[in-house]
């Protein structure tokens, strides 16, 4: 059931990002705050540590180049951010504490992390010039809350929709 579950939420997840991104930029108090959806990522990664990385792998780097070739028309940016996403993700999930809450606080911190790769190298080609500190108080602090609080509405539900379909899953050593 899986094998058919996981491309679709991952397709449905892919084709939303722009939706919710039609609600960016909010102003609240005279400031504008942008917001981006960073939906697809986050399941990504907690397919990385609940069920398969060689899945999660496989994922990012379709859905990735798909992002390039769609929304920035910088083939490869996304296309490597996304694997390498999940291969930080795995390598990390091993030495913490293996539960939703260290996933979610992981798949957080990989978020920012991610947030400020972007930001730097668009920095560097030039296509922005925003100031660091604009930059976090007008998007990074905006996105990440945004995206926490779409982390506890479904984050459960992605870890148990992967752990109740593998039931290989306590056989098997590791995350691969």
């Amino acid at each position: 059931m899986i094998r058919f579950l996981v491309p679709v939420v991952c397709l449905v997840l892919f084709f939303v990002e722009p939706i919710f991104g039609l609600f960016s930029p909010l102003s609240i108090g005279g400031a504008l705050y942008y917001i981006v959806p960073r939906f697809l990522i986050l399941f990504l990664i907690f397919l990385t540590v609940f069920y398969e990385l060689r899945h999660a792998l496989f994922y990012g780097l379709f859905f990735g180049l798909l992002y390039d070739v769609f929304y920035i028309d910088i083939i490869g940016l996304y296309s490597f951010l996304y694997p390498a996403v999940c291969l930080i993700a795995a390598y990390v999930f091993k030495k913490i504490p293996q539960n939703l809450l260290s996933a979610t606080l992981l798949a957080l911190g990989l978020l920012l992390v991610m947030e400020v790769a972007l930001y730097l190298f668009f920095l560097l080609i030039g296509l922005t010039a925003a100031p660091a500190g604009t930059f976090l108080t007008t998007r990074l602090w905006p996105t990440l809350i945004a995206n926490s609080l779409y982390l506890g509405l479904v984050g459960w539900v992605f870890r148990s929709m992967m752990v109740t379909q593998d039931p290989q899953r306590e056989n098997r050593l590791g995350l691969y």
